[in-house]
């Protein structure tokens, strides 16, 4: 919901509207204004390493099986990248290291050495 100056909610329409203003005015690419809702969840599940329930609560959906239904695509892709940072570490293909905010697993490539 987005509300106007006095707290009242705007109509869709004039939502849309100044939305495909916007896009037009900016030369952007021409997408529905719902996409920015799938794009702010795809992100925080990429950011948050797929916390699912955090996701969840962020995005109001009332059940953790709808974020994982709609964006397993996405935790498909954590699960490839975690494979990988696992074979890495055990190959000592690259270093590995653990991040200490996150405890999530980075790579530090030795090809960007020069």
């Amino acid at each position: 919901m987005i509300a106007n100056s006095i707290g009242t909610p705007f109509e869709a329409p004039k939502i849309e509207k100044a939305f495909r203003d916007l896009i037009k005015k900016n030369d952007l690419p021409p997408v529905v204004f719902h996409s920015l809702r799938h794009s702010s969840i795809t992100y925080k599940l990429k950011l948050s390493g797929g916390d699912i329930k955090s996701v969840q609560g962020d995005s109001g959906h009332a059940q953790a099986k709808m974020v994982t239904d709609q964006y397993s695509h996405v935790l498909d892709e954590n699960r490839k990248v975690n494979a990988q940072l696992i074979e890495d570490a055990i190959y000592q293909k690259e270093s590995a290291e653990i991040h200490p905010k996150t405890e999530a697993k980075t790579i530090e490539s030795d090809d960007n050495e020069t």
